[in-house]
Order: structure tokens, then sequence, then C-alpha cells
């Protein structure tokens, strides 16, 4: 498996464990991890043998948002250097959102800035009761450009004003209420609530669920009811006829467990 300098990919059990890995300094993100990570999530939508991915943080926390001392390069560069810059920072979230995988992140510690595009842009997002968040961007005078699509995805426009405007901190269980994440847990049952998550997910289709993302998205954002008749009828023949679909539908009728699911 390639060798990166500042995530780490693990491999088990069909579930690929994507570690941000620069725990010494709260696993803040440069221009070097933004491309890893890109570059790891097109090996994982083309392996065979992963099913369910799972974004976490070496050492005390997620991720701090941005490294310090790539902000101060960032701050000296021209409006075309910042803005390839940040092109390739949307590119990553724009990647872990249309992983055609199911995402997971699990957070802990501190989520900062654009650490919430990270776990925003996942299916997703669970934490322990005692993470820090914060959208702090307003805070030194920029904005959660990048981030914002799924911010909002997740939490709505007035929520995200909340959020973003203020930029305060704020612990999961508040994230939970804003639905920033899906749930806030105490540290102990986080661990196990995931993995009944993802035994769940080990059990539904892979090309099933693909599409089923794909359909999320396309009736959220680009179909109006009318259109939505025809492409939704078209999806379910189409996967009907699959031989993913064929298996499914004989399995369930043969009171029998379908051909992806492991002993």
């Amino acid at each position: 498996m390639k060798e990166y300098k500042t995530i780490k990919l693990e491999i088990e059990n069909e579930l690929c464990t994507l570690w941000l890995n620069r725990p010494e300094i709260h696993n803040a993100f440069n221009e070097v991890m933004i491309t890893e990570i890109i570059d790891a999530f097109d090996f994982i939508e083309k392996s065979s043998d992963i099913k369910v991915v799972m974004l976490k943080g070496k050492g005390p926390s997620f991720c701090a948002g941005a490294d310090l001392n790539w902000m101060r390069n960032v701050a000296n560069y021209s409006y075309e250097q910042n803005y390839e810059e940040s092109l390739n920072l949307s590119k990553c979230f724009y990647k872990i959102y249309t992983c055609p995988k199911p995402t997971i992140a699990r957070v802990h510690g501190a989520a900062i800035g654009g650490a919430n595009g990270l776990l925003a842009a996942c299916d997703f997002a669970f934490a322990d009761d005692n993470t820090v968040f914060s959208l702090s961007e307003v805070k030194i005078g920029i904005v959660p450009a990048c981030i914002s699509p799924y911010v909002t995805k997740r939490v709505g426009e007035y929520g995200s004003k909340e959020l973003m405007l203020t930029g305060k901190r704020f612990k999961g269980k508040e994230a939970e209420y804003h639905k920033l994440i899906n749930k806030s847990l105490n540290p102990d049952k986080l661990d196990n609530y995931i993995q009944e998550i993802i035994d769940l997910l080990k059990t539904s289709g892979p090309k099933a669920m693909s599409q089923c993302k794909n359909l999320l998205h396309d009736i959220s954002n680009d179909l109006s009811l009318n259109d939505a008749i025809s492409y939704t009828a078209k999806m379910i023949a189409e996967i009907r006829a699959s031989a993913e679909g064929q298996e499914g539908m004989s399995a369930f009728l043969e009171k029998r467990k379908p051909n992806w699911v492991k002993e």
C-alpha cells in the first residue's frame, strides 16, 4: 500500500480507516495533507477490498484546522496562488463528498475551522460529547468559504449563520443539535455505536449504496418533482435488472444472505 507523509491508510475487514497523521500539531492540514487525501480517495474509489471508509485523527484531536505555518505562507501568496491553493482544498472536500462508498467521520478532541469541512463532507459524522467545535474563520478576518457548501447542507442557512458569524466554540451535543454531526455520545460508547453503523453498512449492496448516494444528491439539488418521475423510475428499473439487484432479491425470497455479506 502507498505510503504518505501526513495520512495513513489501514484496511481490515472491508473497512478503510484514513488516519490524519500529524498528531504533534493536532492533525492541522496543509497543502501536502490536502493533496494526499485526494490521492487516497482516488485509491479508495477503485479498491474492491473496501466497502466503508472512516476518517479519524491520530493523537488528542481529530483536526485543528489549517496548519499555522501553511497559513503564514499563504498570507504572502498572490491572488492567483491563493486561488490555486483554495481550489485544491475545495476539491478535497468534494472528493470526500462524492466518494461512491459510505464515509464516516469519527471526531474527538477538537474540530476547528476547515476540519468541519472534512467531517461535513462525510455521509456520517459522530463525536464524543467532549469534542470542541468551532467555525472560527471570522475571528481572523477570513470566511469558511470552501467548507460552506458541506456545512450548510448539514446545518442549513440560519444555523450556519449562527455558527459561522459568531465563530463560537461549542461541544458535541450542540453540534448534534445543529445537525453538524449525526450523533454525540459519551466517549466510552462512541466506538461501539460506530461499529454498529459499520456492521449495518456492510450488509448493504455496495453498488446499491453508491447509487443511493447519487440518488439523494440528484433529488436534493438538481431535479424538479416532474423530472424526478422518469429519473427515479429509470434508476430502480436499472438496479432491479443488475446482477447485484437480482442477487439481493433472490436472497430475500430464498431467505438467505446475499453474496456480498461475509459470514
